[in-house]
């Protein structure tokens, strides 16, 4: 795994970002445009890490924090390169940001349905919290 390289999105990344998880993530977010993905790297350049190996992307993650709680979206590894550890490493690297940003715990968003994905967050140490129902509003 030494030839995997993890660090932050630069601009220049965010059009490949969007390409790479049309392919590799599970489901769509109304974020997912390049007008969101700019907001999110504008406001938190550090926030988008991408995992690359050989200089091809094949993974990624969203390691965001507000100052109060450490949230986790799109973790997708490329289908090509799944159960290589690359999820893994993306999910070390998140909380070690957080740690660093003074976080205390992580939360994932993930799909009910992505039961593939389910595996993955438990072999991490994550697991569902049944109290919490998420309620969302479309802002528009």
């Amino acid at each position: 795994m030494s030839d995997l390289q993890i660090g932050p999105a630069s601009s220049a990344d965010l059009t490949a970002v969007l390409d790479f998880w049309k392919t590799a993530a599970e489901g769509t977010s109304i974020s997912d445009d390049l007008a969101g993905v700019e907001r999110l790297h504008a406001r938190d350049p550090h926030a988008l890490l991408l995992a690359r190996r050989e200089g091809e992307l094949v993974g990624t993650v969203i390691a965001g924090f507000d100052g109060w709680r450490c949230h986790l979206y799109r973790l997708a590894v490329h289908p090509d390169h799944r159960r290589r550890g690359i999820g893994s490493a993306l999910l070390a690297a998140a909380e070690e940001r957080f740690r660093v940003l003074g976080g205390r715990r992580a939360d994932a968003m993930v799909l009910d349905r992505n039961e593939r994905a389910h595996g993955a967050w438990a072999a991490g140490g994550y697991h569902r919290q049944d109290q919490w129902t998420r309620w969302v509003k479309p802002l528009g």
